[in-house]
């Protein structure tokens, strides 16, 4: 066992918590400032999404190295390596004077990434003890949900008062602040050595976790819709709360994650899952018939609710289904299917706006929510019949002994 007591709140979970939530900060602050950035150096429209699109590679394909990474190099070492690499990158993009060069600090910041959050998640789920973990990823998601809401926000602030070099360099500085808090991280020692044999394979995937890998592809493709095309569905609609309406997303993806974990320990995935897809889908059909500001707004509350509860349940469920130490594959598994569901959603749903309309892509986002509850009610009840059938066998086998 990781945990020798069954409190969740320790000095280390609240370092992990508020490490992860400034490393989250800080990618957010570029998000909507490095593209002002590649303006500025000369690029276009394609150099955007070049940078963007080669960051989300690194990450994808760095993560399937970390399960192998852990058995050979203490993993909070990796972890704080992790960070030390988008911290340099992050300071180093102020170097960058040509789009080729920035594209290889892109580079090299994808894959700090794509260590430190794979590592974030399996450290915090082995603090925690196992019958909370549920409670304990949730609260973990809060400092995410928080710095997400920030980012923007301290980011485009901090270009209209001083100019990039500040960005970058303080992103740098808020990011060697994580490094700091990931130096005190402790973690409980392992009962038991794993036979490195065994552990220490290469997996491009987790296969155990290839059933919620793909449930949460499928929000992933939803989510890119959110986060590409809102701004220009606001435009077209007239709706100038862009900010309050991320706001409020956030707000309400804090508060059901106060709750949403403790009801997954107590009851389980279905009791999270199956409302949490029908207020995500509830959300984005008020999203697509929206035509006054306070339909915006709701929209925003209910899928906040939706898909805060979601998000932080299929990662508990993923880490459940595997053991301790190859806690790495599964996260790794997790977050490349994410982030390939929000890559793969901007490109399908973008398709969708150029042949139909800003407002059609959330009516295909709440189909794809829709098939998302349709998956996993069959696979519940699957799932309970054949419980059922394990029981009845178990009983004729008790009444055939005794």
């Amino acid at each position: 066992m990781t945990t020798i007591n069954n409190k969740i709140w320790s000095l280390s979970f609240v370092f992990v918590l508020v490490s992860n939530a400034l490393v989250f900060m800080t990618f957010e602050m570029l998000l909507p400032t490095l593209p002002l950035f590649i303006t500025a150096l000369g690029g276009g429209a394609s150099q955007v999404g070049l940078v963007t699109g080669i960051f989300m590679l690194s990450a994808i394909l760095t993560r399937p190295f970390t399960g192998i990474l852990a058995t050979k190099v203490d993993k909070k070492l990796l972890l704080i390596f992790g960070i030390f690499l988008m911290a340099l990158s992050t300071g180093a993009y102020y170097l960058s004077n040509n789009i080729s060069t920035l594209l290889l600090i892109r580079l090299i910041h994808g894959a700090g990434f794509g260590l430190a959050t794979t590592y974030f998640a399996t450290l915090a789920a082995e603090i925690v003890p196992k019958d909370r973990r549920g409670e304990g990823i949730g609260y973990f998601g809060v400092g995410e949900t928080v710095a997400i809401s920030v980012g923007p926000m301290v980011g485009i602030m901090t270009l209209e008062l001083y100019d990039f070099q500040r960005l970058f360099f303080g992103g740098m500085a808020v990011l060697f602040l994580a490094i700091i808090m990931a130096i005190f991280i402790k973690i409980a020692p392992k009962g038991k050595k794993v036979d490195k044999q065994v552990s220490g394979k290469f997996k491009l995937l987790e296969k155990r976790v290839l059933f919620p890998a793909l449930l949460i592809f499928l929000i992933g493709i939803a989510a890119g819709g959110i986060m590409s095309f809102f701004s220009l569905y606001a435009i077209e609609k007239d709706f100038t709360l862009v900010g309050l309406f991320f706001l409020l997303i956030a707000a309400a993806s804090f508060m059901i994650r106060l709750i949403s974990g403790k009801l997954f320990d107590v009851y389980g995935l279905a009791v999270i899952l199956i409302p949490g897809s029908i207020l995500s889908i509830i959300g984005l059909i008020i999203l697509y018939v929206a035509v006054s500001d306070s339909m915006f707004l709701i929209a925003a509350i209910f899928y906040g609710f939706g898909f805060g509860a979601i998000f932080p349940a299929i990662q508990t469920w993923c880490l459940n289904l595997v053991e301790e130490h190859e806690h790495e594959d599964a996260m790794a598994t997790f977050f490349n299917f994410f982030d390939l569901g929000i890559g793969g959603g901007s490109f399908i749903l973008g398709l969708v706006a150029t042949v139909a309309s800003y407002q059609a892509v959330y009516l295909v986002a709440s189909i794809v929510y829709g098939l998302v509850l349709v998956i996993y009610l069959v696979y519940f009840v699957r799932k309970r019949q054949s419980n059922k059938q394990s029981g009845k066998r178990e009983e004729l086998k008790n009444q055939a002994i005794y």
